[in-house]
């Protein structure tokens, strides 16, 4: 698949963290337009009431099943906890070297952690953490520079030390995985 765009789809309500103040940012890095476009789904099925959380394997998989584009890459952003089986939680997953990934920004406010609200550090999160998971899209997998936007992020605290751009050896790797699209 050649992407020619990439479609960032917030489904539901995400408070202050708008998807457009990040576009810049993903459309400089990939060197794609990014569109953003809403969406509307009944995630109820994708909880589960023990965990009290969201399957994120499953809600992946729906995604890229109903809300994927032919030709673009997609990010859809949620509002909720996910988890996936192995994985006490996450901040978000992508299929690698595919269409899809999706977000979420619940556990990426400063309230989430008993402190104080701060809305620009919740956009840099968010921002961080949607680059990422369309990275993996791209064919990137994580990377042991610690500034890069590609390192694995367990703890919220991962991503607020890591950039939101790609090292120079994930961007080689972009651009030969990009070439050997066209």
């Amino acid at each position: 698949m050649n992407p020619d765009r990439i479609l960032l789809i917030p489904f539901g309500y995400t408070g202050k963290v708008l998807p457009e103040d990040i576009v810049g940012d993903i459309e400089q890095e990939f060197a794609l337009p990014v569109i953003v476009r809403e969406g509307y789904m009944d995630i109820s099925g994708f909880y589960d009431g023990r965990r009290r959380q969201y399957n994120a394997d499953n809600l992946l998989k729906e995604v890229d099943a109903n809300y994927a584009a032919d030709n673009a890459k997609t990010v859809a952003v949620f509002n909720v906890d996910l988890f996936i089986p192995i994985l006490t939680y996450i901040f978000g997953q992508a299929f690698l070297n595919g269409r899809t990934g999706i977000a979420s920004i619940h556990r990426l406010s400063n309230e989430h952690y008993g402190m104080p609200k701060d809305n620009k550090l919740l956009t840099d999160r968010f921002r961080k953490e949607v680059i990422h998971e369309l990275g993996h899209t791209f064919g990137l997998i994580h990377c042991i520079d610690t500034s890069c936007v590609m390192r694995s992020s367990t703890y919220v605290e991962d991503i607020d030390q890591k950039s939101h751009r790609l090292c120079a050896a994930c961007r080689r790797k972009l651009d030969l995985l990009h070439n050997n699209f066209r």
